[in-house]
């Protein structure tokens, strides 16, 4: 899923809403949502946003709680590509990726492990992650009927390191939520993506956010998928979108068999 987030959850809401509304009836069906769906804004704004992993469905603050029932309304794997959570005794957070299935339980997180600390030839120029959020430190690979499930959140994707080690402990669909930046988007965006797929050979579900926002920065778009081959399968330029593509996981199997790069690593 496609959006063009701003500071308010309220209205980021809206938006989820009305593209869940318009998701096909198939199922089972996996949706994932950018970085940042929820908040997306300076730092203040996630520090009073951020919210404690929740333990239990009662614990659920609003955010998680609303991703809980959209996924048991829906029936859908949910992935919330990123939003901040609390650290315990921390003055940072995490930005975090959470998998809910269609029970609406929780089941399982990966906080982001690179920050994008990185100055940009756009209209915001200096970004520092660093100064608002906490790495992790875990790889999170999560059992679902597409295959398991590697998590990773944006910048993370500049890293193949990361993705070779999920692909290493099974993964068969990376899931790469972002904000890409317009301008590191453009010049990288799918090649980085399409890398991912093929060195991999799993699929790869990207859902950036994709325009203008109200903080006035401009995200770069073009959430696609790309099967284990490198092809593109579906992708959306920019604005709000459902992006849907059909998987194979037959795909997968023939591919480590055709062309076993996996079994043929020599450096680890």
């Amino acid at each position: 899923m496609q959006l063009i987030s701003g500071r308010h959850w309220a209205d980021n809401r809206a938006q989820i809403a009305s593209l869940l509304a318009a998701l096909p009836s198939a199922r089972p069906l996996l949706v994932l949502l950018p970085e940042n769906f929820a908040l997306f804004g300076e730092r203040q704004g996630y520090l009073d946003g951020a919210e404690a992993l929740a333990t239990a469905p009662s614990e659920a603050e609003p955010i998680q709680a609303q991703l809980a029932r959209w996924a048991q309304e829906q029936g859908i794997w949910l992935v919330a590509g990123a939003m901040p959570t609390t650290i315990p005794g921390s003055d940072h957070i995490h930005t975090s990726s959470l998998v809910f299935d269609p029970a609406g339980v929780r089941r399982g997180h990966y906080h982001k492990i690179h920050l994008f600390d990185v100055d940009v030839a756009d209209n915001h120029g200096r970004y520092r992650e660093s100064e608002t959020f906490s790495p992790g430190q875990e790889v999170s690979l999560i059992d679902s009927p597409f295959g398991p499930l590697g998590l990773s959140i944006c910048y993370d994707l500049r890293f193949p390191e990361l993705y070779r080690r999920l692909s290493a402990q099974g993964a068969r669909v990376l899931l790469v939520p972002a904000a890409f930046t317009a301008v590191t988007g453009e010049a990288h965006w799918e090649p980085l993506l399409r890398a991912r797929a093929i060195e991999n050979q799993c699929y790869v579900v990207a859902a950036n956010q994709g325009g203008s926002h109200e903080t006035g920065r401009q995200t770069w778009g073009h959430s696609m998928i790309i099967d284990p081959w490198g092809r593109v399968l579906a992708q959306q330029a920019n604005g709000p979108a459902n992006v849907l593509a059909p998987m194979d996981p037959a795909l997968i199997d023939d591919l480590a068999r055709a062309m076993p790069v996996l079994q043929h690593t020599r450096l680890r």
